[in-house]
């Protein structure tokens, strides 16, 4: 059984997830808010395999 905190994780990981394809998508992404989203995505991996 997962925890609420678990699911709250993997939620916040797939919202990332969309975020950062969503703006490469654009004709011109912003390099500095891809690399934002990629930190914070990185960060949610690895609390999520932390727990």
């Amino acid at each position: 059984m997962q925890s609420a905190h678990l699911n709250a994780l993997e939620a916040k990981h797939a919202t990332l997830d969309r975020q950062i394809a969503a703006e490469t998508q654009r004709p011109s992404p912003d390099q500095a808010l891809l690399s934002s989203l990629k930190k914070r995505k990185l960060m949610v991996k690895q609390e999520i395999t932390a727990l």
